[in-house]
């Protein structure tokens, strides 16, 4: 990590600010004010700071939507449908593929300090003289888009036409299969699996500045110019707090760690005395609970539970296979499917008082 910084409660502090934040794109709108399921504000705090940030990799769903998406733009809405609709490429970059990244690295609105991105489309409306963003989707998961486009998407449509000073935007939802994942490059849009949603700004969002930007902005004051995150979730964060509480071992702060290792640990060895016959008892305990929970096991379940007055036990029964490794060494055939493998056990005793 970039940053140094320190937990306090729930949240963290950072002990060194970053030379720069990065910008609230509309991919990470909606998530600051807790509206996107998959990513949460802190989340988002720790990108934004440069703290933690999951790593991108691609994979069959990014592939298929660089390849597909496209398609919906260029193959269908312009040469099917007719509409006048440009890529990014052609209206801010030079015309060949990628040059609108390169020459904005994905920031459309670089004069405004906070809020950015990229939209997929910018159209014009013979009919209204009216110009507008598209924003292109692609998914697997129809069941999301039962009662229209899914509020996190439309935002990202919504935060687009507002920094662009218009007010109608569009959304196309392209619902793909399994076998559009294998092949993207066959895809062919049509109105059956694609599906185009309009807004217009001021009627869906009449107070989209007062009810969104301006609580964005607030997160990026109280949150991001302080150093201090919002509260983490620690089952939804998971993920980055594993991240941010992992220690980074080096020679100059190695030292610092043995002592703080030493000190913790005769103390706890000092309150061990007392609570260790009852860690033995415990064991023995689990062990007998253990046996008659497997011994009453009906044959045809799976899963068995039952409490105490303190606590749940769940007994869950799984199976699976083993090599014989004494077979396949009979057979000669262990070193062949056989492999090593590298580990390392790292070992501690009380040094002895002489």
């Amino acid at each position: 990590m970039s940053n140094q910084y320190h937990f306090e409660n729930n949240h963290i502090v950072l002990d060194t600010m970053p030379k720069s934040f990065k910008k609230i794109t509309a991919t990470r709108f909606a998530a600051v004010m807790g509206l996107n399921r998959w990513t949460t504000p802190f989340q988002i705090w720790c990108a934004l700071t440069r703290t933690w940030e999951q790593p991108f990799e691609d994979n069959i769903y990014t592939k298929a939507g660089k390849i597909i998406e496209p398609k919906i733009r260029e193959d269908y809405l312009r040469n099917k449908l007719f509409w006048d609709v440009d890529n990014p490429d052609d209206v801010i970059g030079d015309g060949t593929a990628g040059s609108a990244f390169k020459k904005t690295w994905g920031d459309f609105y670089h004069s405004t300090k906070v809020l950015g991105g990229m939209w997929d489309g910018l159209g014009h409306d013979d009919e209204t003289g009216e110009d507008y963003i598209l924003e292109i989707k692609t998914t697997k998961r129809a069941e999301d888009w039962l009662d229209g486009v899914p509020e996190y998407y439309k935002l990202q449509a919504a935060l687009y036409t507002y920094l662009s000073g218009l007010d109608r935007f569009y959304v196309t939802g392209t619902f793909l299969e399994n076998s559009d994942y294998d092949h993207p490059e066959n895809f062919v849009a049509n109105s059956q699996n694609t599906k185009i949603y309009l807004f217009s700004l001021g009627e869906e969002y009449p107070h989209f500045k007062r009810d969104y930007v301006d609580k964005v902005l607030a997160f990026w004051n109280q949150y991001v110019v302080s150093g201090m995150s919002p509260d983490f979730d620690e089952k939804k964060d998971t993920e980055a707090l594993k991240a941010l509480q992992t220690v980074e071992v080096t020679d100059d702060d190695l030292n610092t760690l043995l002592e703080e290792y030493d000190a913790n640990q005769m103390e706890l060895n000092s309150k061990m005395v007392e609570v260790q016959p009852l860690i033995d008892r415990q064991k023995k305990l689990k062990v007998a609970i253990k046996g008659l929970a497997v011994d009453n096991f009906k044959a045809d379940s799976k899963y068995e539970s039952f409490s105490s007055k303190h606590f749940d036990f769940n007994v869950t029964k799984t199976t699976r296979q083993t090599v014989d490794g004494k077979k396949l060494k009979d057979a000669g055939l262990f070193d062949q499917y056989s492999k090593e493998t590298e580990s390392y056990t790292l070992r501690e005793k009380v040094k002895s008082e002489d």
